[in-house]
């Protein structure tokens, strides 16, 4: 399917791809930081942001998604950031499609399944009680068991259309949940490699990338490097904005 994007800047194309339950526009500062150097193309993957709903969340057809958009837009080569679930897309797509990755930047994920952890908070989200006069305080209450931590809460609830009547969730939510195991994998191509310029990066403070992983990778992307991201946790372009974009500025220049 072909995606919605929103673009900034002229130049170099950089295409950006979102999390789980994120969207184009949690790109916003680091297009605006990039765009007086680059054409940033933020996307929103399928049953996120403004794209269409379908069911199947394999990688396999996210990459071919974005491809389909890219070449839409007229982009023959390009750098791809992806972070978290926008991470594994950006990898099968350099596996699958090598031609159309100019270089690729991993942030705060790693080639590899990650256990059912967000299960819960699909099926919190499932839960809200989506009545005509549901208010975002009843939401986040209802929120809260599974998702203690308030800035996620906030996150997760950017997808919540309360303006709509009855409320209703912008995501594709049903899809999603019924592909939380192809989320949670990663299957790459049997001996597939991307030999281009690669950059991993992972918040100091976050788990997802060990140094046990940094095999996998360099196994898929002989030329990985890997750069740790200081005083970050999972959200490293939010966390530490000044850190995470000085070290992308120093992989795209390099």
């Amino acid at each position: 399917m072909r995606l919605q994007a929103l673009e900034a800047g002229h130049g170099p194309p950089l295409v950006l791809l979102h999390g789980l339950f994120g969207s184009a526009r949690n790109w916003g500062a680091v297009q605006k930081a990039l765009a007086a150097e680059y054409r940033v193309v933020a996307l929103d993957l399928r049953n996120h942001g403004a794209s269409h709903h379908a069911p199947g969340m394999g990688y396999a057809a996210q990459a071919e998604d974005v491809a389909e958009t890219l070449a839409a837009l007229g982009i023959e080569n390009a750098a791809v950031l992806g972070h978290s679930m926008g991470g594994k897309v950006a990898m099968m797509l350099a596996l699958t499609k090598p031609a159309l990755i100019e270089r690729l930047i991993v942030a705060d994920i790693a080639p590899r399944p990650y256990p059912p952890a967000l299960r819960a908070t699909v099926a919190a989200m499932q839960a809200v009680p989506l009545h005509a006069a549901l208010t975002r305080a009843e939401a986040d209450q209802a929120l809260r068991a599974a998702v203690p931590e308030a800035p996620i809460r906030s996150f997760l609830l950017q997808n919540l259309r309360f303006e709509a009547t009855p409320p209703a969730w912008r995501i594709g939510l049903t899809e999603i949940g019924a592909a939380m195991p192809e989320i949670e994998a990663f299957a790459p191509p049997p001996g597939a490699q991307f030999d281009g310029p690669a950059l991993a990066m992972a918040g100091a403070l976050s788990p997802y990338i060990r140094a046990e992983d940094h095999a996998a990778f360099r196994a898929l992307f002989p030329r990985m490097s890997f750069a740790s991201i200081p005083r970050a946790g999972h959200w490293l372009h939010a966390e530490n904005p000044e850190g995470f974009l000085a070290t992308l500025r120093a992989f795209l220049a390099a």
